[in-house]
């Protein structure tokens, strides 16, 4: 401490003094044009005077702070903690509050703990918010069921800090004793909301939890609701949940509610971080939406900072932490430089010191999951009945209670093609049951063959939906065959896999392998007839029970706002 008081008096020379470049201040939301100091991972100045072991010159562009996602989930890049983290810091993220949950679900504790480990090495800060609702509603079917024993755990090893989103709002709302103990054990922890459509005495109700913030609010007026009873909103925009448009009259021009708001990515593809990017297009899309680049830069670094209680990072002053973007402007946001705690770890859009250190992950599970016969895709239809089918919508996961006529053939319902209407199958893996259920969903394009995924949140049990029941059963097959991945079917024949042995959620791979592998993929489903930009993002949504309004689990379809289980057929 010695040294770096020194360092800060100016006494002695600082590791590390940054020159020339305006530096962006998140505290009053200006730009000064002032020299910028660091001693090991510490920031020990800001102004004239300072004098380094190493100096570099930064004139012609502007130093930030490095960014924070305060709401995603590394397992949707289907990348591990390393190759996310290779992604993440070549946009200038240096810190994610990431939710486990996913892998929570298919591995248990021995998941959870298996991210935080590798996060370890990572040059992003991933801290872990504890899996609440795992399983996500007791219509899901998870490998372990979590309890508060379970949540006090994981902040006890200390692979967690704060209470993950709590997505069971009926049970909140209805004083589920087994819930309301897990929120009992986070107590004097920040608990992370998602209350999706919730308003007036259900919001209030669901307040009294503590979870004080929500990633789900998709309209202007429900996201102003929320903030005027408390709650601070985080603006998603992922790859396939767009709210940043709609939300932003929240922000635009109203600079007190910049620490109130924060923006989000809850989801995002490898290809998506690669090609588009992370935080940094946040802040690129506020712009066009004509929000101050000060205040969105606020947003995704001080803000998300103050609410997980990171009070030394977040901003470039004495004291805080070095970690440092150095941009061409902040309205464009190009990176040029990161460093993580003072030390450089990307220069021009090239990963310092090369790849990351992966992990050996948890093992495979032992149960042994059959794929149903042919004829468990065959529907008979009740005289004069209909169907339920899950609707679509776009950039959302919210999906509408549809009640259909059936298309039919031979009496049996079947998927139609001219009515973009899909089959879709969901089959139980996480604790060998084999159970499966079948329904409809009406919005994803297909003409053809069947798309297949192992990421089916949040319990991502096996999933295929398509147009015949031989394409389905193939899906299947190469899902239960390798454990997990993304797989595109015609008839008897794969047209396109990518493997995911981790969880069944992620691959080891290198970040360009898996995007690539992504990429074959979603190729091969836009030659079935889909498209949509991410069709298996919007495929793992259809099994979320928590998300309005209809879904399908391997129990069934379920509407939590109708109460729980619906069935297939309306008479």
């Amino acid at each position: 401490m010695a040294d770096l008081l020194a360092s800060a008096r100016g006494e002695r020379p600082a590791d590390l003094v940054l020159r020339g470049a305006r530096v962006a201040n998140v505290f009053t939301l200006e730009y000064e044009e002032v020299d910028v100091a660091v001693s090991g991972e510490r920031i020990v100045g800001v102004g004239p005077g300072y004098r380094g072991m190493r100096e570099e010159d930064l004139s012609g562009l502007v130093l930030v702070p490095g960014f924070f996602d305060a709401h995603c989930h590394i397992e949707s890049t289907m990348l591990t903690p390393a190759g996310f983290s290779e992604l993440a810091v070549l946009r200038g993220t240096t810190a994610v509050g990431a939710d486990p949950h996913e892998i929570a679900n298919t591995c248990g504790l021995a998941g959870v703990a298996y991210m935080w480990k590798e996060g370890l090495g990572c040059p992003v800060d991933m801290f872990f918010t504890a899996p609440s609702c795992v399983p996500a509603s007791p219509f899901e079917t998870s490998r372990e069921t979590f309890d508060a024993a379970a949540v006090g755990e994981m902040f006890s090893r200390g692979w967690c800090d704060s209470l993950g989103e709590v997505m069971n709002y009926p049970a909140v709302t209805g004083g589920d004793p087994s819930l309301w103990g897990i929120l009992q054990a986070a107590s004097g922890r920040v608990k992370s909301g998602h209350a999706p459509q919730l308003s007036g005495q259900e919001l209030g109700a669901y307040l009294l939890s503590g979870c004080d913030s929500d990633h789900e609010s998709v309209t202007l007026e429900e996201g102003l609701e929320k903030l005027r009873r408390g709650m601070g909103i985080m603006i998603r925009e992922g790859a396939t949940e767009h709210n940043l448009e709609a939300l932003a009259p929240l922000v635009r021009g109203r600079p007190a509610l910049w620490d109130r708001c924060m923006m989000v990515s809850d989801d995002l593809t490898a290809r998506y971080l690669m090609d588009r990017g992370h935080m940094d297009e946040k802040i690129r899309l506020a712009g066009v939406q004509g929000i101050d680049p000060l205040g969105a830069l606020r947003m995704v670094t001080l803000t998300p900072a103050r609410y997980f209680g990171h009070r030394d990072r977040g901003g470039v002053a004495p004291g805080y932490l070095a970690d440092l973007v150095a941009v061409g402007s902040l309205e464009r946001c190009d990176v040029r430089r990161v460093w993580k705690g003072g030390r450089l770890v990307v220069t021009d859009g090239r990963l310092v010191g090369g790849p990351v250190p992966r992990m050996i992950p948890p093992k495979p599970l032992g149960e042994v999951v059959s794929v149903p016969e042919e004829g468990a895709f065959r529907l008979p239809v009740p005289p004069g009945a209909r169907i339920r089918a899950m609707g679509l919508r776009p950039g959302q996961v919210v999906t509408d209670h549809l009640v259909l006529t059936p298309s039919m053939r031979d009496g049996e319902a079947v998927a139609d093609p001219a009515r973009d209407l899909a089959l879709m199958m969901v089959l139980e893996k996480n604790r060998g049951t084999g159970r499966h259920a079948l329904g409809f969903v009406r919005g994803l394009g297909l003409q053809e063959g069947a798309l297949g995924s192992s990421v089916a949140h949040d319990a991502h049990n096996f999933v295929a939906v398509g147009m015949d029941g031989l394409s389905m059963r193939t899906a299947l097959k190469a899902l239960v065959s390798a454990g997990g991945g993304i797989v595109a079917t015609r008839g008897d024949r794969v047209e396109a896999f990518l493997e995911l042995p981790v969880g069944g959620l992620m691959n080891p791979g290198s970040p360009g392998d898996v995007a690539r592998g992504l990429e074959r993929v979603e190729d091969a489903a836009t030659r079935l007839g889909t498209s949509l930009p991410h069709p298996f993002m919007a495929l793992s949504f259809l099994s979320l029970s928590v998300i309005p309004e209809l879904k399908l689990t391997d129990q069934g379809y379920v509407d939590l706002g109708r109460g729980g289980i619906q069935t297939l057929f309306v008479e």
